[in-house]
């Protein structure tokens, strides 16, 4: 297990070829999303992605998955990612992390949990797990963060900090 706090250069495979080492392509995903490229991160998915936020309703389709993930290259939003744990077998592709969603002045982040299955270098599953609550706590402070400025959550400093504080 490797501990990656991102962004950081984007992995490239080292014979100048698509990218095919699942872990890899799972970080260079997570880093396109972070960098707000859209482009370059759903070049990552398949045409059949299966986007799951556990709770909510699934997003199946590479173009569907490039509308969500559009908000996140609009004026004034961006996402963070912060990898506390990253483990690959196989296919599958484990994440702990800290993910950072910032609307303008508002800035909630919260703990992730996230499985990708990566096949031929594509993205076709893409779940993630978290707490509905810890959401919740997240977009309060966020709120609060925005009137007292000493409340807004700053980044993880390390992959010792607990994911999402």
């Amino acid at each position: 297990m490797t501990s990656v706090v991102l962004p950081a250069p984007a992995p490239v495979d080292p014979d100048g070829g698509s990218l095919t080492d699942p872990q890899a392509v799972v970080e260079a995903f997570l880093h396109a999303l972070a960098v707000s490229d859209v482009e370059a991160a759903t070049a990552l998915v398949a045409d059949d992605i299966r986007y799951v936020n556990v709770g909510l309703p699934a997003v199946i389709g590479r173009t569907r998955v490039a509308k969500v993930l559009g908000g996140l290259a609009k004026p004034g939003a961006s996402f963070e990612v912060y990898l506390h744990a990253i483990s690959a077998d196989g296919p599958v592709v484990l994440t702990e992390r800290t993910d950072v969603l910032v609307f303008g002045s508002l800035r909630a982040q919260f703990w992730v949990w996230g499985r990708f299955d990566v096949h031929d270098g594509e993205i076709t599953l893409w779940r993630d797990s978290f707490d509905f609550v810890d959401i919740t706590r997240a977009m309060v402070r966020g709120l609060v963060g925005m009137v007292l400025p000493g409340v807004r959550p700053k980044a993880p400093t390390s992959t010792d900090v607990p994911p999402g504080r």
